[in-house]
């Protein structure tokens, strides 16, 4: 474990909404509810809070990680050894104005949704069943039902690697599937403002209704899960490609590949980050053997190796 007590302190001193947790259990932090714990998470109470607590990271040098509703990871059952920066509690605000709305990186899409829909905004439908920040799905282009962040996306506060507040227009994202350039310049989502469109509240409300119905009868959302586990291969769908395979309900541990939708992993009794990935090994090299199909997870693992 690193040496910590310095960071501790500076946040004790100079920070007043800034929360410290030792030895987090990262269970409670991931949707697939599996993990060891993390020596050290850090909940910045605001986004200036955030920016200290950054610039004393890069001064010191010390290893971080960010994360937010932990929808889209896997972490260690040994667990995480660099500092956790969680980006959701307190920085979830979220603003309308006009056709648009400013959201913070910490707001979950559902409630971004449930804000456009109260003001007859349209365009965010699609985000209405993400389990995820706003922060996440700009980083990974979020996306379900043909609509995608870079669809409604205008531009996003970030902090830099340097610690600095920039502003960068949806163009300089290079937004892709499932991709952007924030997954490896080091830049930490703080805010993104939606373009959205005037619309009857009542249309945008029928439709988000029809695929929450659609999510829950397709989708086992009964069961600890990070959605969708693969990307779709150019051609195919995952889920039928698994299914074709004849790995539908193949469980390992705890973890079982889902009857009601074979492209989810779900976590049905217990299951550990290590039955997870055997699970994922296993799909993807039948998968290749069977169709000649690579299969590139969507989900990120994090922590002790």
């Amino acid at each position: 474990m690193l040496d910590y007590e310095k960071l501790i302190d500076f946040v004790h001193r100079n920070l007043i909404l800034t929360k410290i947790y030792k030895n987090e259990d990262m269970k409670n932090h991931t949707t697939f509810k599996t993990g060891g714990p993390a020596d050290l998470m850090i909940k910045p109470g605001n986004i200036s809070e955030l920016q200290a607590v950054m610039k004393y990271i890069i001064k010191e040098r010390t290893p971080y990680i960010v994360l937010g509703h932990g929808s889209n990871i896997l972490v260690s059952d040994k667990g995480i050894r660099e500092v956790v920066l969680k980006v959701e509690d307190n920085l979830n605000n979220i603003q309308v104005i006009g056709e648009k709305i400013v959201a913070e990186a910490g707001a979950l899409l559902t409630d971004v949704s449930f804000q456009a829909q109260k003001h007859g905004l349209s365009g965010f439908e699609f985000a209405c069943g993400i389990p995820g920040t706003i922060g996440g799905a700009v980083v990974m282009n979020a996306g379900a039902y043909g609509g995608e962040m870079k669809g409604v996306l205008e531009e996003v506060q970030v902090l830099t690697r340097d610690g600095e507040i920039r502003t960068r227009k949806v163009n300089e994202l290079k937004l892709g599937y499932r991709t952007s350039i924030i997954q490896n310049n080091g830049d930490i989502v703080l805010k993104a403002a939606l373009s959205l469109k005037k619309g009857d509240k009542n249309e945008i409300k029928k439709l988000m209704d029809e695929l929450t119905i659609r999510r829950e009868q397709n989708q086992p959302l009964e069961y600890p899960s990070a959605g969708s586990i693969f990307k779709r291969p150019e051609g195919y769908f995952t889920g039928k490609l698994i299914q074709d395979a004849k790995l539908s309900g193949y469980q390992i541990g705890g973890a079982q590949i889902s009857t009601k939708h074979a492209g989810f992993i779900i976590n049905k009794n217990n299951a550990t980050t290590t039955d997870i990935l055997n699970i994922i090994k296993h799909v993807q090299e039948e998968v290749k053997k069977i169709f000649n199909v690579d299969l590139e997870t969507e989900v990120r693992f994090i922590g002790e190796k």
